[in-house]
């Protein structure tokens, strides 16, 4: 029960950071202060960074094995996003998009590695 309710507030950390991130750019290009090419780097690192975050939370909570946590963890998050972005926008296959889900499985493995280093420190 414990291992889902780090799951759970892992990805609570990810979805708010989606969101935070998202209406923080959102604002920001709103006003003007970013530009087109900006915006399109930051709709590639926001999920980058809100699955790092997600990685870092479940490697603190984990006790061994963070690259093992980080791996679940972005593998269910990928399994909801492949069945929405194929199941639910009918979006078709590309090898872009492969690269990409490659791309946050690895910033949320790297994330739960230095999560759990970050908490074995502290003990």
């Amino acid at each position: 029960m414990t291992y889902l309710k780090n799951i759970g507030i892992s990805f609570g950390f990810i979805l708010g950071s989606l969101f935070g991130i998202t209406l923080l750019i959102t604002f920001l290009h709103y006003m003007n202060l970013i530009g087109s090419k900006v915006l399109s780097v930051l709709e590639i690192l926001t999920p980058l960074i809100a699955l790092f975050v997600g990685g870092f939370v479940i490697g603190k909570k984990s006790k061994q094995k963070g690259w093992l946590e980080g791996l679940k963890l972005s593998g269910i998050f990928l399994v909801v996003l492949v069945l929405f972005q194929y199941l639910g926008l009918h979006s078709s296959f590309s090898l872009k998009n492969v690269l990409f889900y490659v791309l946050l499985i690895v910033s949320t493995v790297f994330g739960s590695m230095i999560g759990i280093n970050k908490s074995s420190k502290n003990e």
